[in-house]
């Protein structure tokens, strides 16, 4: 045979010493290599060894047992060390407590009846010292008789590190919950002509914190700003952008702007915050002299607004992309909210479900909501109920239910509205404060609050005669807490306070507005006008 040919077969350490007598002597390499044991005929057999030696030598614990009493008829070393030595023939139950305690005897049963072997994972054990043990029973035949093997592996590092880390879990998630619940209002704002509740419920155990929130904003002049959104992040770093953003929804909602300019500034500050987490928000403003909601959505979940007769409606455009996805232009839409309805705003964990289109979701909640009766703490129960949520929801969940009640009797001689439009330039100033003088008078309110509301009344208009363009309009509006003032006209520049001069003519309207007034301000109106408003509590 030739030498390279032959040495290439030969295992790297055998070929490298065959390489050395190539000088020499081929036939000596050949007779060492002959002398070599076979690595295949020098294998030990399975037959050649003792199973009490292979089980003996296991680190893992064994014990073998026979019989419908589970004698005992083998435990190896590892399994005396564990437990101490148990005396053959003696049952599992005499002197086994550690397989009683690990809930093993019904197991044996079950293993010697269908012959299938059985595991349990991770059982903890008091007997010598605690442990956690996964123990798999192998059914054997034992001289005839039906047998069980018992292999049982200590995993007790491994379940203190389990335990460690689902303690720091449920440590962050409550960290979490906390810093969500923390951000969310403690208290809703209840506006005079709207009944509001909201409900926040984390997911279950398994389940991270998200970024769900809501909030209730009264702007002024009756009008109430609601907003819900959800970040599509999870845990702390969620929560903590979710604060931010409805701290600045806060902010932009005292500039009384159109929802979908708030939309538009909270979509800039969304990038700012953290780019790689977006967020779903939908922000709507009610007026009770409209009769509508005005809303704009970042790619968040339809309003639902249930009618008096029980028809539900669902607001459909216009909705942008998420908040933080930048270069989209947001517009507003209105929904009809006439009195006795009831509206519902929500986040995607009320209804998405696993394998369902969300669509199938958000049309079980209209029928839920058609179905729902009752004050709007009731009705967010309902729902929540409808829907399946329980406390091992996979998501967490916001609900903002608000209803503009249809009032009667008593309740309704508390709300009121009268309204005159600015004709005739100059002249209209003293038919205003006529005008305002009747009404005032005729809601019963008392004598110095009058005076002011005709005061305020005429600051107001004379402001607008000399500032604004028509058409003009005085409306008053009474609740049952506060008295509104409100003067629209056609131009948009809006009114601030200024400290006046001795010598000047003007620029005292809004100061002395502002002095007499328990709040005012101002706005734009669609289609480029202004409306300037205040308002006095009434006394209780």
């Amino acid at each position: 045979m030739n030498f390279t040919r032959w040495s290439a077969r030969l295992p790297g350490t055998q070929r490298r010493a065959a390489a050395r007598t190539d000088r020499g002597s081929v036939p000596a390499a050949r007779a060492e290599y002959e002398q070599r044991p076979d690595p295949v005929t020098d294998v030990p057999a399975l037959e050649d060894l003792s199973v009490g030696e292979i089980l003996g030598g296991l680190p893992a614990l064994v014990a073998l047992v026979y019989g419908p009493e589970h004698r005992v008829a083998y435990v190896n070393d590892a399994y005396a060390t564990a437990f101490g030595p148990r005396a053959p023939g003696t049952t599992a139950a005499e002197s086994c407590p550690e397989l009683a305690e690990l809930g093993l005897l019904p197991l044996l049963d079950q293993v010697l009846r269908s012959g299938k072997p059985r595991t349990v994972k991770s059982r903890k054990v008091q007997v010598a010292g605690e442990g956690s043990y996964t123990v798999t029973c192998t059914p054997v035949d034992c001289r005839g008789t039906g047998g069980v093997l018992v292999f049982a592996a200590d995993v007790t590092a491994h379940a203190e590190a389990a335990e460690r880390l689902r303690t720091s879990e449920r440590r962050h998630r409550k960290t979490a919950v906390t810093l969500q619940r923390s951000l969310l209002p403690q208290e809703l704002e209840q506006p005079d002509d709207l009944r509001v509740a909201a409900t926040y419920q984390p997911g279950g155990e398994d389940a991270a914190v998200g970024g769900d929130w809501y909030d209730v904003i009264t702007l002024g002049a009756g009008r109430t700003a609601l907003v819900i959104g959800d970040v599509m992040g999870r845990g702390v770093r969620a929560a903590a952008v979710m604060g931010q953003l409805r701290t600045a929804v806060r902010a932009y909602a005292r500039l009384d702007l159109p929802p979908h300019e708030v939309l538009q500034l909270l979509d800039g500050l969304a990038s700012e915050i953290d780019a790689s987490q977006i967020a779903t928000c939908v922000y709507a403003v009610h007026d009770p002299n409209e009769g509508r909601l005005v809303y704009a959505s970042a790619g968040h979940l339809p309003i639902l607004v249930r009618a008096e007769d029980g028809t539900v409606q669902r607001a459909e455009d216009p909705t942008g992309p998420p908040l933080g996805t930048g270069g989209w232009l947001h517009s507003s839409g209105t929904i009809p909210l006439a009195p006795g309805s009831t509206a519902v705003l929500y986040t995607d964990g009320l209804v998405e479900r696993r394998g369902e289109d969300i669509d199938e979701g958000v049309a079980s909640l209209e029928r839920a909501l058609a179905g729902a009766q009752g004050s709007p703490q009731v009705v967010c129960d309902r729902l929540i109920r409808s829907l399946g949520v329980t406390a091992d929801h996979d998501d967490d969940v916001a609900v903002l239910v608000l209803q503009y009640p249809s009032r009667t009797g008593p309740d309704a001689e508390l709300f009121h509205n009268a309204a005159l439009d600015l004709l005739g330039g100059i002249e209209a100033a003293p038919r205003a404060r006529a005008f305002a003088t009747g009404v005032l008078a005729s809601w019963r309110f008392p004598v110095e609050l009058c005076d002011l509301g005709v005061l305020a009344t005429s600051e107001l208009v004379a402001n607008s005669l000399q500032h604004g363009t028509p058409p003009m309009r005085l409306r008053l509006r009474r609740t049952d807490r506060r008295l509104i003032i409100e003067v629209t006209d056609g131009d948009e520049h809006l009114p601030r306070r200024r400290r006046a001069e001795p010598a000047d003519e003007a620029g005292r309207g809004i100061s002395i507005i502002a002095t007499i007034a328990s709040s005012w301000g101002s706005r734009r109106t669609p289609g480029g006008g202004k409306a300037v408003w205040c308002e006095f509590a009434l006394p209780h």
